[in-house]
């Protein structure tokens, strides 16, 4: 597991770094609240604020969010360290982005107090509330790390004592464990018949 330390940082940097980049070229770039059509009304930039967490939501509450990118920072630093993260390579992906999401925008929140957001798609009757990078890094790595727990859920086949390729079938009520052939009641086929 520690070789794989040093590459999961790394993506968790690259998201960081992308994050940060696309924030303040958005701020410096973009104007406020104006939507900038890229794909019609399908894509647009609209630089925008938040105060709340991911996709505007609790926006002007005052709570501290940041506290919530903190406990995911802490939780998923300790699975890495601690090597509870599992042995599928998605999963660790999947956990380096939500952490690279998480430290892009714990560092606006304690900079400003606010989250900077700027991509808007839908479609002319109904668009997804403004996001960025981060918000996309941790909305990716949690379906990403729902999915590979529920494939890591399900049994595994395992095959039979003689090698064959069907799968074991469980004891229990109304399952009788079954040897070797024994010969038939009443003297088999060449016995009389009843």
């Amino acid at each position: 597991m520690r070789r794989f330390l040093p590459l999961l940082a790394a993506l968790a940097v690259v998201v960081v770094a992308l994050d940060r980049w696309t924030k303040h070229w958005a701020s410096t770039t973009l104007p406020f609240s104006q939507p900038v059509q890229v794909v019609g009304d399908y894509v647009r930039l609209t630089y925008t604020r938040n105060s709340g967490v991911a996709f505007g939501i609790g926006q002007g509450t005052g709570f501290p969010y940041y506290i919530f990118s903190l406990v995911a920072i802490v939780a998923i630093v300790w699975m890495f360290l601690r090597g509870r993260e599992g042995h599928d390579p998605v999963r660790r992906i999947s956990l380096a982005l939500i952490l690279g999401g998480a430290v892009g925008n714990l560092v606006d929140r304690v900079t400003s107090g606010e989250v900077v957001d700027f991509i808007e798609v839908g479609i002319p009757q109904w668009h997804w509330p403004v996001f960025n990078v981060a918000d996309s890094a941790v909305t990716v790595g949690v379906l990403l790390f729902a999915l590979t727990w529920a494939r890591g859920r399900e049994p595994a086949a395992a095959p039979d004592a003689a090698g064959g390729d069907e799968p074991a079938r469980p004891e229990g009520p109304g399952r009788e464990r079954r040897g070797a052939p024994g010969p038939l009641p009443g003297g088999g086929a060449e016995g009389p018949l009843p």
